[in-house]
């Protein structure tokens, strides 16, 4: 790293603590803290999503795993195919009740459909599963930037958890929302430049076809992985990922609060629309980078000895280190920082938001003013950035382990969790216990198939698992148990009219992204079947 390197890097760094800095001063409650006025527009709100997804593992993952990983290759775009029906079901469903119910915590929802009980138990489970999510995330982020600096491990761990932790908290929301705006950006020009460089490195498309092998080419595995031993089976990704995805961008905190940020709900529905529809061109430009990188790993001695056998996703940085000019290698530095803090901010803005609402709110004095509590929401944001730094930091040689496990611990809990809103909004007659039974049923149900069936079954299918046991319990124990008051359905709720009256007011809509659904499937099957 040379000073014009670090000259760019720390130019990066100021510009997001000073917009934070500007946008801190027009907070005035917790309210505002966390879900900024609701008067941010959609198309931010859109991109912040799409930032949130572009993580660092991303960066680095999406590629190493196109270009070396065993098995890997285009079928990583298996992983898009149904996102734009997700986001069917998450506009049509959804949407239209969280955030018409004007909440901040989404968990919230569970207390006024349900119980108290149930609210606390699924925010828990939120609240531990992702904040340790978070703490991985920063220590795999920060191996990554000690790759492309040399500082020590622990300085790179501080230096970011700190920085996201400082501008998370003077701004909030609207810091969470325009960095990540201006992070999608340098993380876009990052990609670009990146891909340019390894273009013509690799000697041009013709060359780099010819280099690679031809199943890293093939985009579709046409296998559906229940017991098939398949590594990327499709059937698995499209509809346990319908599951996974519907769940993650409708009921998850840590994407949905964009949603109840919005101005109003077709405001979140235009947000969401555009993030389905821009992450697959998104995807296809990690592909292309880690096509490209394959190529120049193939032909050149001196990265192939630089990639370490046991870490492929160092495949960027080393590249990065070893063939991009100075300033540039600044650059883009920059872009793997924004990469990872764009998805680090919203993670810790989510976890306080949660806290807050769900656990501490309640013990406030009803006569706190506004300035009380956004102090209070600032304080549990500095209290879970000291908790994720401390997990970042103890996790430790274990974190690549860890890395996978988390994800597996997603398609766990996915489906329960749907289950728990689905049902609450659908089924007049749910009730709470009979969620949390649900809920219990379906993780339980989900453990003895991951520990009984092992690799025969493709983990993606446990977020299916997972759903339809946590409804069939939910909606046979409903039906043991009292029906709900009806001052508990009341905007809680959406029936068979309303969702047909609701695809009327927008055919085209829901038509395009079926019709995108089905092009990036076709588009896939063209470029290869395994």
């Amino acid at each position: 790293m040379t000073a014009a390197d670090w000259a760019v890097i720390g130019l990066y760094l100021a510009a997001t603590l000073g917009l934070s800095a500007w946008l801190a001063r027009r907070q005035h409650g917790a309210d505002d803290y966390y879900v900024g006025g609701r008067d941010l527009p959609w198309w931010a709100l859109a991109l912040s999503i799409l930032a949130t997804q572009t993580s660092a593992n991303s960066f680095l993952g999406i590629p190493a795993y196109v270009a070396l990983v065993p098995g890997g290759g285009l079928n990583w775009l298996q992983y898009e195919l149904v996102l734009p029906l997700a986001m069917l079901v998450v506009m049509l469903v959804f949407v239209p009740v969280l955030r018409g119910l004007q909440l901040v915590s989404v968990y919230e929802y569970l207390e006024r459909r349900f119980d108290r009980p149930t609210r606390l138990v699924l925010s828990a489970v939120f609240l531990l599963s992702r904040g340790l999510a978070a703490g991985v995330a920063l220590y795999a982020a920060a191996l990554v930037v000690q790759v492309c600096t040399g500082l020590p491990l622990w300085a790179c761990v501080l230096g970011m958890g700190v920085m996201t932790v400082v501008y998370d908290t003077l701004g909030g929301m609207r810091a969470v929302v325009w960095t990540d705006v201006l992070q999608m950006g340098v993380l876009v020009l990052g990609i670009g430049i990146c891909g340019v460089y390894a273009w013509q490195l690799a000697g041009g498309g013709a060359a780099l076809l010819a280099s690679l092998a031809p199943e890293r080419l093939a985009a579709v595995e046409l296998a559906h992985g229940l017991g098939d031993g398949a590594r990327a089976p499709v059937w698995g990704f499209v509809i346990g990922g319908l599951v996974l995805y519907v769940a993650y961008y409708g009921v998850d905190q840590g994407q949905a609060q964009r949603s109840l940020a919005a101005q109003d709900v077709p405001a979140a529905q235009r947000a969401l629309l555009l993030n389905g529809l821009a992450r697959f061109p998104l995807t296809l430009l990690y592909c292309g980078l880690g096509l490209a990188l394959g190529a120049v790993y193939a032909g050149n001695e001196a990265l192939r000895a630089a990639v370490p056998a046991d870490r492929l996703d160092t495949l960027v940085p080393r590249f990065i280190e070893l063939y991009l000019p100075a300033g540039v290698r600044g650059l883009l530095v920059a872009a793997i920082l924004a990469a990872a803090m764009s998805s680090l901010d919203s993670l810790l803005n989510s976890l306080s938001a949660a806290t807050l609402r769900d656990f501490v709110e309640p013990r406030l004095s009803p006569q706190s003013t506004p300035a009380r509590r956004l102090l209070v929401a600032r304080g549990v944001t500095v209290v879970w950035g000291l908790l994720i730094v401390v997990a970042a930091l103890a996790v430790g040689g274990i974190a690549t382990s860890v890395v996978e496990g988390i994800n597996r611990i997603g398609a766990l809990f996915y489906g329960p969790l749907l289950a728990a809103f689905g049902c609450g909004i659908l089924d007049r007659r749910a009730r709470g216990p009979a969620v949390l039974a649900g809920v219990a049923a379906g993780l339980l149900l989900n453990l003895v198939l991951s520990y009984g069936l092992g690799p025969k079954l493709f983990w993606m299918w446990w977020n299916l698992s997972g759903l339809l046991a946590a409804v069939a319990v939910t909606w046979g124990v409903s039906r043991l148990l009292p029906p709900p008051a009806p001052a508990a359905l009341q905007g809680t709720t959406l029936s068979a009219t309303a969702l047909r009256e609701a695809w009327a007011a927008r055919p085209g809509t829901w038509w395009g992204l079926i019709a995108a659904s089905v092009g990036m499937t076709t588009l896939a099957l063209a470029l290869g079947v395994r």
